[in-house]
């Protein structure tokens, strides 16, 4: 009885792994492509929603001011691995809503080195970060401080007046500002940079 020929299966064989191949291979991109727009669009969620307590940043106030008053409270923190003293120049103002006030933190470099902040931020109740706004503030950019310099670190918001037409914060008299400063991350140094004073010292 004549062998069957296997060149068929094989080729039938060859095709289909090919085919998962380009599948597996289009996943994975798909994947990585995912996993870099992940955060740019969660930024972007939560600045439209106000996610978290995540505030808004706006050009001005269009909505005019209404009598309800709201106080809100500053906050102030550290991360460990930055030797900075951080805290807010008033511990508190209370505003009309839609008034637009500024305000100050106060920061100060403790180490020995010149050093780079970074800041994060949100508000509470978490819900109340879709309507405060900010015009101006120190944490749209990296902060820079030689050692021993200190600096006013200016804030300018408002309460969006659409915050009193919101039942869930109705009963809300107060609204906290927290922000949070971590070191930033250093450049990395060129290969061809020229060695430092202490490197040049070493190789004589």
């Amino acid at each position: 009885m004549p062998e069957r020929s296997t060149a068929p299966n094989a080729d039938r064989l060859a095709r289909r792994n090919r085919t998962v191949a380009a599948a597996v291979i289009g996943c994975l991109v798909l994947m990585i492509g995912a996993s870099y727009a992940a955060v740019p669009l969660y930024r972007i969620f939560c600045q439209v929603t106000g996610y978290g307590g995540t505030t808004q940043r706006a050009e001005g106030n269009a909505n005019g001011v209404i009598d309800r008053v709201v106080t809100v409270r500053f906050d102030a923190n550290v991360n460990n691995a930055l030797p900075w003293r951080f805290g807010p120049e008033k511990r508190s103002v209370t505003l009309r809503m839609g008034e637009t006030m500024q305000v100050a933190y106060l920061a100060e470099n403790l180490g020995s080195g010149p050093t780079v902040g970074t800041s994060v931020f949100n508000v509470t109740p978490l819900e109340a970060g879709a309507y405060f706004n900010k015009v101006e503030c120190f944490c749209f950019t990296e902060q820079k401080l030689a050692p021993g310099e200190s600096a006013e670190l200016p804030v300018v918001f408002f309460v969006d007046p659409a915050m009193d037409e919101d039942k869930n914060l109705k009963h809300v008299k107060e609204i906290t500002l927290s922000y949070t400063f971590y070191p930033a991350d250093a450049p990395a140094k060129p290969v061809a940079a020229a060695p430092e004073p202490d490197d040049r010292k070493d190789n004589l």
